[in-house]
């Protein structure tokens, strides 16, 4: 039937013209919308799926666990039409075009052509082994690769070894510590005999306890004297195993942390059990050994679970997004090197904009990237290779980006010295297009190639806008642009659709926190951080240095809350599902947003 299918994409290019005319005639098309079921899980699969246009999710069959995401030309679902139902559920991200291959002619190409049978044995073979691998190895490789840190170990108490243990148990009792360790004296016999072992003894209320009632010692007893040495240690930085082999091996609850020589912590049982409640370091490590985008698509799509265990086990909301950010930028990093020739990493870089460039992004949202390239590079395949690198983010859960500002644009795609050129024609006003295009790349950051070609951008777009208070003007005004969404009374605006937080609240915060940050030579990307040099700098007051920090961050947590819990990307929040305490907190967050608004309006002079 269409004329248009790409005959020359492997693996229809192992078929023969008979077979390619069969396949053609035999194939229809079909439309689903976005959230629409394309495939259901344990449900009879009757195509094969051929992405014409749009995005589609892989996820299991209860939607908490996302396997795949696929873009134009992308296959699916190639398993079922051996099986007699599908294992996972299809969903389309957003309005999707399809091309429907009959089962039974897809199996009678793949019966009369072993080229053909191949490619999707082997990817099929493939994937399911990396699936499998996935889930059974996932607990053990948490186990294995954690580190300890200062976040899972605590504190040690430091006696000194005169102190008697009537004193000791008291202090003990009064902080809620069960042991303690004992700095020995330089002197003491018992550091000759053990020359290699640390100056630390350690006391348990255990060891007390047998002391005084079973070996008869009087409670003026010096504590040094019944301190059980030489300790057991791990280093900081050490493997939690590692820890954990030790305490299994001498039968023992506890561990001294030391960094050298010094003590700096002591590590239980309970905080190693506790400590895998998140996932973060596997995630990494995959990222780190994927070899294929298929590897790296499974790691990628494990993002989604990992912030849910982040917040549910109550970290905080801007720790969680420097986390991702960091995990997103390594996936990225590592796409570019699968895409990108190697021998050309070092002649350009791939840098990220707007949320991402500020690491501010949680969830995936749509791609914002440009490449740099190095003066005077002879590349005649760098528009097919950046074709290639957009479809593979998208293949990674990145939509595309509805303004185009991605790679596979040429217009995102420069030369160190056409980028110069550009960013000096987009400060000096003119066009809304211009302002905005400088406000996505004041938040450039790079994430892959040579990153040091970014450098004299990054300069030159400081220095051009340092002090420059009619194009900051002109940059200024589209954060006082949208409506904040409060009634004539102060209180939060109610919408059929929601409360649009980003344009209400987020924006103009980010949008007006940049500026200054132009204006006054800031470097720094992150909104937060540009706050805190906002405020040294005294630009900011301390009060509305927190005021506005504390008000981005419960905005980006309602945001994140509701997102999870309806599986979406918007940024609307329903009011119904705030408590009280939180829609007086949204309140109040909105009205940080217009003070600091009108801050901006008299700052920059701007009486619309």
């Amino acid at each position: 039937m269409p004329d248009k299918f790409n005959m020359k994409a492997p693996p229809f290019d192992r078929l023969n013209q008979q077979q390619q005319n069969t396949l053609r005639s035999s194939l229809d098309v079909a439309y689903f919308r976005a959230k629409e079921l394309l495939l259901q899980c344990d449900q009879s699969c009757a195509h094969l799926h051929i992405l014409i246009k749009g995005a589609v999710e892989e996820r299991s069959g209860d939607g908490k666990e996302i396997f795949a995401h696929y873009a134009n030309d992308d296959m699916f679902d190639v398993r079922s039409l051996f099986e007699e139902t599908t294992r996972h559920q299809y969903v389309a991200l957003e309005d999707t075009l399809c091309y429907l291959l009959p089962k039974q002619v897809f199996l009678d190409l793949y019966y009369e052509n072993g080229q053909f049978a191949a490619y999707f044995d082997n990817n099929l073979a493939k994937r399911q082994q990396l699936i499998e691998a996935a889930q059974q190895q996932q607990n053990l490789a948490e186990f294995i690769l954690t580190k300890v840190d200062s976040s899972i170990y605590h504190p040690p108490m430091l006696l000194s070894p005169e102190q008697p243990l009537r004193e000791v148990t008291q202090q003990l009792k009064d902080n809620g510590l069960d042991a303690a360790l004992v700095e020995l004296a330089k002197d003491d016999s018992r550091l000759n005999d053990h020359q290699h072992a640390h100056p630390y003894g350690i006391v348990t209320r255990t060891n007390m306890l047998h002391a005084v009632m079973l070996d008869d010692h009087p409670l003026d007893t010096p504590v040094g004297d019944i301190a059980t040495f030489p300790v057991q240690h791990v280093d900081d930085g050490d493997f939690l195993f590692n820890a954990m082999i030790t305490m299994t091996r001498n039968r023992m609850k506890r561990l001294m942390v030391c960094q050298g020589s010094e003590a700096v912590g002591m590590l239980d049982m309970t905080q190693i059990l506790s400590a895998f409640s998140t996932h973060s370091h596997v995630l990494t490590l995959s990222i780190a050994r994927a070899t294929s985008i298929e590897e790296l698509a499974l790691a990628s799509n494990k993002q989604r679970q990992l912030v849910e265990s982040l917040l549910n086990n109550g970290i905080r909301t801007r720790f969680i997004m420097e986390l991702i950010s960091a995990v997103n930028e390594h996936i990225i990093e590592k796409a570019f090197e699968l895409v990108v020739p190697p021998a050309l990493h070092n002649q350009c870089c791939l840098v990220v904009l707007g949320s991402e460039g500020r690491g501010e992004q949680i969830l995936k949202t749509d791609q914002d990237n440009a490449l740099v390239l190095q003066d005077g590079l002879d590349w005649p395949q760098c528009e097919t290779v950046m074709n290639q690198l957009t479809h593979t983010l998208q293949q990674l859960g990145y939509p595309l980006c509805p303004g185009n500002v991605m790679v596979n644009n040429p217009q995102w795609v420069k030369t160190q010295s056409e980028w110069k050129a550009t960013v000096s024609q987009w400060s000096k006003p003119s066009s809304a297009e211009h302002v905005m295009n400088l406000a996505i790349f004041t938040d450039v950051h790079a994430v892959a190639g040579n990153k040091a070609l970014l450098e004299p951008i990054e300069q030159h777009l400081t220095q051009i806008m340092f002090n420059n208070m009619l194009a900051l003007q002109d940059f200024s005004r589209p954060a006082l642009q949208f409506s904040l969404p409060l009634t004539l009374f102060g209180n939060v605006k109610k919408d059929k659709q929601g409360v649009d937080v980003k344009s209400g609240g987020i924006f103009p915060i980010v949008h007006g926190i940049r500026t200054l940050a132009l204006e006054y030579g800031i470097e720094e990307k992150n909104t937060f951080e540009r706050i805190e040099a906002l405020r040294t700098k005294k630009i900011l007051e301390p009060d509305t240095a927190d005021n506005l920090s504390e008000a981005l961050k419960l905005l980006f947590k309602l945001r994140l809350n509701q997102q999870l819990t309806h599986q979406h990307s918007h940024n609307r929040i329903d009011l119904k599902q705030l408590d009280r305490t939180e829609r007086d907190l949204l309140r109040h967050s909105l009205h940080v947003v217009k003070k600091f608004k009108q801050f901006l309006g008299y700052h920059y002079q701007i009486r619309d």
